[in-house]
């Protein structure tokens, strides 16, 4: 498998992410909302087989104190190769020197980023657009 990786948006295909999304399954993620956070973001990653993306990662930084890892996703055919791992690996390594590096995970994926180092944060704290389904889908506890 000979892939070749991006770490710039020129030329990305923001359908085409969109629909990496939904296949990894990961959410429905419009191509407009996906231009602008990748955007705006310090660190990003695409890997490309031929011309298929096939992974993806960000890292939204501010240069010093934090970079925040997230948006991690490995097209289904391509999942349990390593390459979500490779991808991770890139992002926390682009992000070496802040203070901290916080990611932001789907529940139960865990154990994949306890192997890079990461721990659970016992003081994180959000608020969500729709509350009750993030409580639902178990990424917030209302207690």
């Amino acid at each position: 498998m000979a892939l070749e990786w991006k770490y710039v948006i020129d030329g990305v295909d923001w359908e085409e992410l969109s629909a990496l999304y939904r296949a990894a399954p990961l959410g429905d993620k419009n191509a407009e909302h996906l231009r602008k956070v990748f955007s705006n973001s310090m660190f990003t990653c695409f890997v490309y087989d031929d011309t298929t993306l096939v992974a993806v990662g960000r890292a939204l930084a501010d240069g010093c104190d934090c970079s925040y890892i997230c948006d991690i996703a490995v097209l289904p055919g391509y999942q349990g190769t390593g390459l979500g791992k490779q991808v991770v690996i890139h992002l926390v390594e682009a992000s070496q020197g802040h203070k901290k590096i916080i990611l932001y995970a789907v529940p139960g994926k865990e154990p994949f980023y306890r192997k890079f180092g990461f721990l659970r944060m016992k003081t994180a704290m959000a608020v969500f657009e729709n509350r009750q389904q993030q409580i639902e889908r178990g990424y917030l506890a209302d207690d």
